[in-house]
């Protein structure tokens, strides 16, 4: 579990690196964990794919979201959603695309924790960083 935070952890960093604009307006950064019984995994992955690449495609003010599976319990997720305001999470949880993936998994939900979350570092991007990698690399 600790390697899942130090890789959300980093996802995050590079994503508020991506989105330090959208910080200066109110951007919404949590963490959803959850875990899923184990007898509709594979269904609870479908609804979550569907769900994410929809959200993404047609949502102007869905940024990024990341699930992940926890590699020796695939059945714990960590989903990294970060939106550009209040509003856009509040525009996302009534679309059908999202409307559709709650109740179709509802059952399927053992728990579920929303953690919010301060980003770090929100006055860098990834163009800074990319320079500066470039040359520390001999």
């Amino acid at each position: 579990m600790k390697a899942i935070i130090v890789i959300l952890i980093m996802m995050l960093t590079q994503i508020t690196f991506q989105t330090a604009f959208a910080q200066e307006k109110g951007q919404l950064v949590r963490l959803a964990i959850l875990v899923i019984d184990s007898a509709y995994l594979e269904e609870y992955k479908v609804f979550l794919k569907e769900g994410v690449e929809t959200a993404l495609r047609v949502e102007p003010g869905v940024i990024t979201i990341y699930a992940l599976s926890e590699k020796e319990n695939p059945s714990h997720f960590t989903i990294l959603e970060t939106y550009a305001s209040d509003e856009a999470y509040q525009t996302h949880i009534k679309t059908p695309h999202f409307l559709k993936y709650k109740n179709g998994t509802l059952h399927m939900v053992k728990s579920l924790e929303l953690v919010e979350t301060v980003p770090l570092l929100p006055e860098l991007k990834v163009s800074q960083i990319r320079s500066s990698t470039k040359k520390d690399k001999p």
